[in-house]
């Protein structure tokens, strides 16, 4: 049962170390990049970055990141953007207890807050892939690809 005191909250200098800490299951590390990449990229996109430590009471248990308003393929077509998640690492130790449902579903509550009509996500296709969880939260796959990786859409209307 997930705690009412589970909440996601911006990472601070106060929060930082214990956001950096958190490490997937190895068998799920060459699915997803650490969250120090995270952040790196958070900083380098602060304008359509948003990435947020999923707090159990005191303790860091993973962390979220959305993309927000972002050109999807400006050679294609520069007018059009998507917002979605982006990342997704739940402390191995934290893994099986719903938290990585809630935060998607708190990504998806930030994204309609903001006007979006659909979200994204994409997946490794590698052993371990998420795409089930994916799927079992309402992600269909677009068929389009980004990079080697599958993209997922779902309506938030």
């Amino acid at each position: 049962m997930i705690s009412s005191t589970l909440r996601l909250v911006p990472v601070t200098p106060d929060n930082f170390d214990a956001v950096c800490a958190v490490r997937v299951h190895p068998r799920q590390e060459h699915l997803v990049s650490p969250v120090q990449k995270s952040l790196a990229e958070a900083y380098v996109h602060g304008d359509t970055a948003w990435p947020r430590a999923l707090v159990e009471g005191d303790e860091v248990v993973g962390f979220v990141m959305a993309f927000l308003d972002i050109v999807w393929n400006p050679a294609k077509d520069p007018e059009h953007r998507r917002s979605g998640l982006w990342r997704l690492n739940i402390a191995a130790g934290h893994q099986g207890k719903g938290y990585g449902s809630f935060a998607v579903a708190a990504v998806l509550e930030e994204l309609r807050r903001r006007g979006a009509g659909q979200a994204y996500v994409t997946w490794d296709t590698g052993e371990g892939t998420p795409e089930p969880f994916y799927a079992g939260l309402g992600f269909r796959r677009t068929g389009e690809l980004s990079g080697d990786q599958p993209v997922g859409v779902l309506d938030l209307a």
